[in-house]
């Protein structure tokens, strides 16, 4: 069977496939294909970079604090699903496919992949409420779930993969600011009166003022791969030319 689905995802982009071949080609294998590269080299001083220990993970469930406090809560979300997870962290302690920190973690890195779409503007109960504000306030609750101080991680970081060209366009720019980040996570957080004002103060804050939060797009992160590993650098290349057809061609027909 494993043989047979690597003949259908061979056969996506040509006239045998019996499926989108956005169901290969896509920002969420272009992301792991990514994470697995620096996984498995050693490389220093870059966003990605692995820590010694470290592990990953895609589709991870995070946290968040403005869980249900009761049966029909006007202000409360779900947990949310992270592209990527990268540093010292379980998955499933508690529930299929949740995280938790480790008590020795010193890394903690989430990653949001995009191609050609933008940040979800919000959640059904707060439609401001936008992802890039979602991922760093679920970051701050796994960290006080775990009873990790953001200071006491060297490395803690929330970014989005996406194509040079969204970048260049301001698509990210205003939602990945700290600032920006700061206010919609206060505007939530006064929804629920005082009951949140120990995480924001003990939690939140420290967090939104020591994660790194950047855009970087992929033509770079291929860019970097090349520079160790040339044939690696090529395939992926040439997959991420396959993501960008295919989800151009995806995102006009939605027009």
């Amino acid at each position: 069977m494993i043989d047979r689905i690597q003949t259908l995802l061979e056969n996506c982009s040509n006239n045998k496939r019996h499926f989108p071949p956005t169901t290969l080609y896509n920002e969420g294998w272009m992301m792991r294909l990514t994470i697995d590269w620096f996984a498995r080299n050693n490389i220093d001083n870059y966003p990605l970079a692995f820590p010694e220990n470290g592990t990953w993970y895609s589709e991870a469930l995070l946290p968040s604090t403005f869980l249900p406090r009761y049966r029909g809560d006007k202000y409360s979300e779900s947990w949310t699903h992270a592209d990527g997870a990268i540093g010292h962290f379980e998955i499933g302690s508690s529930g299929d496919g949740d995280l938790s920190v480790l008590p020795h973690a010193k890394h903690l890195v989430i990653v949001e992949a995009k191609m050609f779409s933008k940040l979800s503007p919000g959640v059904k109960n707060a439609s401001y409420y936008n992802q890039a504000a979602r991922n760093v306030a679920c970051i701050a609750e796994v960290l006080q779930r775990g009873n990790k101080k953001p200071d006491k991680l060297p490395s803690l970081g929330f970014y989005v993969l996406a194509p040079k060209s969204q970048i260049d366009e301001g698509i990210f720019k205003r939602q990945m600011t700290r600032e920006h980040i700061k206010k919609t996570v206060a505007r939530r957080t006064k929804e629920h009166e005082a009951s949140k004002d120990d995480w924001w103060q003990n939690w939140f804050m420290p967090t939104i003022d020591k994660i790194d939060i950047q855009t970087i797009n992929w033509e770079e992160i291929i860019t970097k791969i090349k520079e160790t590993d040339s044939s690696s650098g090529q395939e992926l290349s040439y997959f991420y030319d396959l993501c960008l057809q295919f989800n151009r061609l995806k995102a006009k027909r939605k027009l």
